[in-house]
């Protein structure tokens, strides 16, 4: 199972397809948010965003659409 420390190796995989890439990398965000709860702190909420900018600037690698309209659907919020 791959974590977030991992989001440059899973770019870089040669076997793996586009889709694959993204269902991985959207895999570990949801895995992020997930493991929040309501004792959560808000640097850990921090956090979790900051580390889902950087997942989503991995996606906008892959495929620029999915990647920018999830960065600007973040700065909607």
């Amino acid at each position: 199972m791959y974590t977030i420390n991992d989001i440059d190796k899973i770019i870089e995989f040669k076997s793996w397809n586009d889709k694959k890439k993204i269902d991985e990398l959207l895999r570990i965000d949801c895995d992020l948010y997930t493991n929040l709860g309501i004792e959560s702190t808000k640097s850990d909420r921090a956090e979790a965003k900051k580390n889902s900018r950087k997942i989503y600037r991995q996606i906008k690698l892959i495929d620029y659409k999915i990647g920018n309209d999830f960065l600007v659907a973040m700065d909607r919020d």
